[in-house]
């Protein structure tokens, strides 16, 4: 069992970084390209504050974070993400770099399946719009392309369902090296 200690939500818009204090104690992060729906982004701002996890929304978002459904999604949870919000894919892109964390991109666009990837605690695990996905630049950007597979002829799994399932398996082999 990992307990995490609370964390208060910091949000910065320029330049993006994450907080001093969090920065060397995330196991991993999960980025958000440009989401376009409140809810499932409160959802996976939730589950950053229970696993611990640091969260990035890399602007423009398809809503304002004061949003109703945004908060209602995240309830009490947001007060307990370190969250850092980033104006530009140019932005994330340039804290990213000087940093060396190591880009993971979620789409059903990639051959390789997620759990036959290694993840790394430098990992930022990537999630695109609900509606487009990503640019063609931030594909490039990516050091890896993963796949959650599913069953022939549906499209694709929610994107709060997705980081749940990337994130979960990210963690179990980031704690358990040998699995």
């Amino acid at each position: 069992m990992h307990e995490f200690p609370g964390r208060r939500c910091f949000i910065e818009t320029f330049p993006a970084r994450i907080a001093p204090d969090t920065a060397l104690a995330q196991p991993m992060q999960i980025a958000l390209f440009q989401p376009d729906i409140a809810q499932n982004t409160g959802t996976i701002l939730r589950l950053c504050a229970c696993l611990g996890v640091a969260a990035h929304i890399i602007e423009p978002a398809g809503f304002p974070v004061s949003d109703r459904l945004f908060r209602r999604a995240g309830m009490d949870y947001l007060d307990h993400v370190s969250l850092t919000r980033h104006d530009s894919w140019s932005k994330f892109e340039d804290w990213r770099a000087a940093q060396s964390y190591r880009l993971l991109l979620f789409t059903t666009k990639a051959a390789t399946d997620y759990r036959d990837f290694r993840y790394q605690t430098s990992d930022i695990l990537l999630f695109g719009r609900e509606s487009a996905g990503v640019t063609d630049a931030v594909v490039e950007a990516a050091d890896a392309r993963l796949v959650i597979p599913i069953k022939a002829g549906l499209r694709s799994l929610n994107v709060a369902m997705t980081a749940a399932m990337a994130a979960g398996e990210a963690l179990r082999q980031i704690r358990n090296p040998q699995a």
